[in-house]
């Protein structure tokens, strides 16, 4: 009889508005945590990515500026000289790869990026004459910038040419106090990517994000080993009933499970209000189930109790009948006080924690949106000084630290793509529980209906108004410019590997010719450079020594073609690696430009339009 009775009520259409109440307010409370974990996971990813975007920087640089590792086929002996044509061949291999000369010191560093931050004064952004100044002869600045091939940044309108003759009778040079190399360029992108990660820090404090405030240098520094700093967080989200722990399971008993309130004070936070207004969703819901057993009840009583007052039954089974029905009809008196006082709850809640949380959330998405604008912004500007960058092809491999400083920047890149996909997500997915949730919850569930208050219009308009400017960002364009950020790393990583693929065959040439040239001189020790006359025999297998010497020179023809094809690897590798950056940086901050700054308009639309509801209804309690 119960789960007839059970699946009776369900039917019923008030049971089944309550459930669908209860089962988005429970979406709801998962949508919040996963809304505060990406929004913290999408600010550690700024951090990170602009970090190891800096460590990539400082390895490729490190190139220009420190010898290679010998190769170990420079130390290969050549066999011994012999007097006929051969010797024209036998060009020691101890010199087919000379190393370049030792670069002078780097130039010092300059000033900083004031010309280019569109935010700074005026004044900050003058160009003086005082900032100009004589450095150094032509011939000088030639020397200098082939030594510091790491590539110094010069925008043609900061550099000038100046006729004046010298002792020495050369073109003396002008040059700009503020051109900058490739580390200097990325790491005031990396500073700003610090910016624009800490301009979410407000937002973490409503969200309830533990340690939202970062140190920048503690918290990541050069640990790319994802070691304690980069280890799964621990949600300590506050609540009076219910908590979720680090693993996203649901507790009932928040001290057992060691979880600190998140409060700092007495105002309730939202995690608390959102999770208080799912227990009270859950008790509407039993409590609207009972309130429709007990009426499904009291109808088969009273139709019992009819039948027998036809009847004239026994005075005994009338008179227990009618008992029972005035018992029934005292428990749904009972139940639909119980359904009036716990929507009372709901409504206050709603209306005295969650609206007011929910306008400091869209303020709070609002400015930190404002600021990533204009720190993206700035990033838009110190990118296109890559353009400038006076980078003397370079032919020094790629270092094994460098590889692995690339892999780290393609993972944190990917990581960046990820983080903002899932920010979005994440947060349409809360908008949308909640906004669910608001529109069966405005119905009155109870028998006396209870007036509207201000903010059931208020608080459903905003949040539908929120939704639609979620569901119109061009997260699309965003997620694709990070995504080409991503290609243009993930085509470097590539050439990379080709190019340790190619080092590897030409070293395993150089030792294969290393082997054969031992055997060579073994035989020339046995039986002498020419043991038969070269004339008198037109038969090779009788002449030991010169077959060998013909294989030799064969593997030395194949390893300096190998060593060729290396050297060529190693200068698509830098000139790739530079014109990737070069090509996809501009383009992930224009496209990262442009939906922070369609946030940042929507969401002050959304919090104007909130405000102006709310000072309407003030002035018509105002008004007689």
């Amino acid at each position: 009889m119960g789960c007839w009775y059970s699946r009776l009520i369900t039917r019923e259409e008030m049971v089944s508005r309550c459930k669908a109440r209860k089962r988005y307010m429970k979406q709801f409370v998962k949508a919040r945590h996963c809304f505060s974990a990406a929004h913290s996971m999408y600010l550690r990813s700024l951090r990170n990515t602009g970090s190891a975007l800096l460590q990539f920087a400082t390895a490729e640089t490190d190139l220009h500026l420190h010898h290679p590792h010998p190769h170990p086929h420079h130390h290969l002996a050549p066999p011994p000289m012999s007097p006929s044509s051969w010797t024209t061949t036998s060009t020691t291999t101890s010199s087919a790869i000379q190393p370049p000369p030792p670069p002078p010191p780097p130039l010092p560093t300059s000033s900083t990026w004031d010309f280019w931050d569109p935010f700074m004064p005026s004044s900050g952004r003058s160009v003086d004459n005082e900032e100009w100044e004589e450095t150094t002869t032509m011939s000088e600045v030639a020397a200098t910038t082939t030594a510091a091939a790491p590539c110094v940044a010069a925008p043609p309108s900061m550099v000038t040419a100046t006729a004046t003759t010298t002792s020495s009778s050369e073109l003396a040079v002008v040059v700009s106090t503020k051109s900058k190399d490739l580390v200097e360029i990325i790491k005031e992108l990396d500073d700003y990517f610090l910016k624009a990660a800490d301009a979410g820090n407000p937002l973490s404090l409503l969200l309830e994000i533990p340690n939202c405030s970062f140190n920048s240098q503690a918290s990541y520094g050069k640990d790319y080993g994802h070691g304690k700093s980069f280890g799964p967080l621990l949600w300590t989200l506050g609540s009076e009933s219910s908590r979720w722990n680090a693993f996203g399971k649901y507790c009932e008993d928040p001290i057992a499970n060691n979880v600190p309130c998140m409060g700092v004070d007495s105002k309730p936070t939202h995690c608390s209000t959102v999770e208080r207004l799912y227990a009270w969703e859950k008790k509407l819901y039993q409590d609207v189930k009972n309130a429709e057993y007990l009426k499904i009840e009291h109808e088969k009583k009273t139709a019992t109790l009819r039948k027998l007052e036809m009847k004239s039954a026994d005075y005994f089974k009338s008179e227990k009948a009618k008992k029972e029905v005035e018992k029934l009809e005292s428990q749904m008196m009972v139940a639909v006080q119980a359904i009036e006082t716990t929507s009372v709850e709901i409504i206050k809640l709603r209306e005295s924690e969650l609206y007011p949380q929910l306008l400091d959330l869209v303020k709070g998405l609002m400015n930190m949106w404002r600021n990533m604008y204009e720190f993206h912004q700035v990033q838009t500007h110190i990118v296109q000084q890559l353009k400038y960058l006076n980078c003397i092809p370079s032919t020094i491999p790629t270092s094994e630290i460098h590889r692995q400083s690339t892999l780290q920047l393609e993972l944190e890149a990917q990581q960046w793509h990820l983080s903002f996909c899932n920010l979005v997500k994440t947060q349409q997915e809360y908008i949308q529980s909640l906004t669910g949730w608001l529109r069966l919850s405005l119905f009155q569930v109870g028998k006396n209906p209870i007036h509207k208050t201000k903010a059931d219009s208020a608080v459903y308009s905003l949040c539908e108004e929120w939704q639609l400017s979620i569901n119109n960002a061009p997260n699309k364009v965003a997620s694709e410019g990070i995504k080409s950020f991503l290609t243009v790393i993930h085509g470097i990583v590539v050439q990379q590997s080709e190019e340790q693929k190619q080092k590897k065959k030409s070293e395993s040439a150089f030792k294969e010719l290393e082997k054969k040239a031992i055997e060579l001189r073994s035989l020339e020790g046995k039986f002498g450079p020419y043991s038969i006359s070269e004339s008198s025999s037109n038969d090779i297998n009788k002449n030991p020594v010169r077959e060998k010497r013909a294989k030799v020179d064969a593997l030395r023809a194949k390893a300096e073609d190998e060593k060729a094809k290396y050297e060529k690897s190693v200068g698509l590798t830098r000139a790739m690696t530079m014109n990737n950056l070069q090509m996809g940086l501009p383009h992930v901050f224009q496209a990262m430009t442009g939906f922070a700054n369609v946030c940042t308009q929507a969401f002050e639309s959304v919090h104007n339009q909130a405000k102006s509801i709310e000072d309407l209804h003030n002035v018509k309690m105002i008004l007689p």
